[in-house]
């Protein structure tokens, strides 16, 4: 069962190792060298074989990045979700893989998803009625994150692919990043009209595949793993402070402008003097979580993306480039284009 835990401690969210693994396959199918990557990044045989072990999404990024140099494909993520199996999606795939349809089973892996990745950046959805699977926005993109969104769509097509046993499962595929001159590869691997510079990043399945019934369908089974499912997430969620909760719904707010206490306090069902109350029992407040925030996904973004600094201070809510310095400054002593040089020094 999964143990209780706050919010994790990368500002950004983490994920399973499970789907290291599954990135190490298909680095080992191009033909690039697994092991060393293993070795720059500290990882071991039997931590990518934990279903517990975590990564940062930073350092995730960071080596699907290298994975990709690596071999000198820049499609990794579609090799990916190629390789995947329902079980490199935990419990949830297993849950999936005995569903009535298609649908359900698709549903199923989104509801539970939390159980093997927590991002800040939001949660995938689906939307039954126009049989759409959605997966969130993780802008600006560039070299590091263009595999994330491949690896994800790829896995809910292989995933879909696999339980049917059929390849033409879709209608479309939106994805959100701009062409990188690769759509007649991404149109004959999913087997549909792929449109890049979209706003969403998404699959639509056919009517036919959404309703096609799995070949290990087993009602009975799919009820006993998705209640052990609900209990985990229940655990897992039992597990966060109220801090824990405003942090994950402030994150994807930070687009341009900072959340109001208001918003938050809508968001969660409670009014903004209750919330604020709730806050200085666990030792904080509005603002300084507000403030905490930033803090934490400002060295986030600086280490994890080659964003721009103008983008790094949209992305974390300020009215201007010069706010994002100023606070930067304040919380650092140094500024962030100073910090970054730093960094790259480093490496």
């Amino acid at each position: 069962m999964t143990k209780n835990s706050t919010s994790p401690q990368n500002a950004l969210g983490d994920i399973s190792l499970l789907y290291v693994s599954v990135l190490m396959r298909a680095v080992e199918a191009e033909g690039g060298d697994s092991n060393a990557l293993k070795k720059q990044f500290r990882l071991n045989d039997p931590g990518l074989a934990s279903p517990e072990a975590r990564i940062s999404i930073p350092r995730f990024m960071r080596l699907g990045h290298a994975a990709i140099t690596s071999t000198g494909n820049p499609a990794l993520g579609l090799r990916m979700g190629a390789l995947t199996r329902p079980v490199d999606a935990g419990l949830a795939g297993l849950a999936a893989e005995t569903a009535s349809t298609a649908g359900q089973a698709l549903t199923t892996l989104i509801r539970y998803s939390l159980l093997t990745s927590q991002n800040s950046r939001g949660e995938p959805s689906i939307i039954g009625q126009k049989r759409q699977a959605r997966f969130y926005s993780i802008q600006p993109y560039n070299s590091y994150n263009y595999f994330v969104v491949d690896s994800v769509l790829a896995t809910w097509t292989q995933m879909i692919r696999h339980i049917t046993g059929r390849y033409d499962v879709l209608e479309s595929v939106r994805i959100e990043y701009p062409s990188i001159g690769q759509e007649e590869m991404f149109e004959s691997w999913f087997r549909c009209p792929v449109e890049f510079s979209a706003t969403e990043n998404s699959i639509q399945l056919k009517d036919s595949a959404w309703h096609h019934a799995p070949t290990q369908a087993h009602a009975a089974m799919h009820s006993k793993l998705t209640n052990w499912c609900e209990e985990e997430l229940t655990e897992l969620r039992q597990g966060w402070r109220v801090a824990d909760r405003v942090r994950r719904l402030m994150t994807p707010l930070l687009r341009g402008e900072a959340p109001t206490l208001e918003t938050l306090a809508t968001k969660l069902g409670t009014t903004p003097w209750t919330l604020q109350r709730q806050l200085s029992a666990e030792g904080t407040g509005f603002r300084q979580l507000l403030d905490e925030t930033r803090k934490q996904l400002a060295e986030d973004y600086l280490q994890e993306t080659n964003a721009s600094l103008a983008e790094i201070a949209w992305l974390l809510g300020f009215a201007n480039p010069p706010a994002f310095h100023k606070a930067y400054q304040r919380w650092h002593g140094i500024s962030p284009g100073e910090k970054r040089k730093l960094k790259s020094l480093e490496k």
